[in-house]
């Protein structure tokens, strides 16, 4: 069965850093594609980065490039979103999501992905 569990979102003052983490069981994430979302209410779901288990490239949104960095630790099967510079337009539920069938360049459609978690709630204050 498996299973997704993401947590480590917080409230923070704009310019803070967070980081979330996301433990992934059964379920094989070697060279599978791995993603963060994130959605405010009444929006649509959106893509945030993605990576490649047991890889280094990664993609971000462009609302997030620079400030935020994905990374996948293989041997214990946690995918990570380091956050910085936050800024009030990133307040949002952010979601760990795996199980990815497609092409790269449909890593933000949500619908690629199989398995989620249930959300960690970051919100910054200005």
């Amino acid at each position: 069965q498996v299973q997704v569990v993401d947590s480590g979102g917080d409230s923070v003052q704009a310019g803070g850093s967070l980081r979330l983490s996301c433990v992934i069981s059964g379920f094989n994430t070697n060279v599978r594609r791995m993603g963060w979302f994130r959605q405010v209410p009444a929006k649509e779901r959106e893509g945030v980065a993605t990576i490649v288990g047991g890889s280094s490239v990664a993609y971000y949104a462009d609302s997030v490039r620079g400030r935020f960095t994905i990374s996948h630790d293989a041997t214990k099967n946690i995918l990570y979103l380091q956050m910085s510079g936050l800024t009030p337009e990133d307040t949002a539920m952010y979601y760990c999501a795996t199980g990815f069938s497609g092409s790269s360049s449909s890593w933000m459609k949500r619908l690629n992905y199989a398995h989620w978690g249930q959300g960690t709630q970051v919100t910054v204050s200005s």
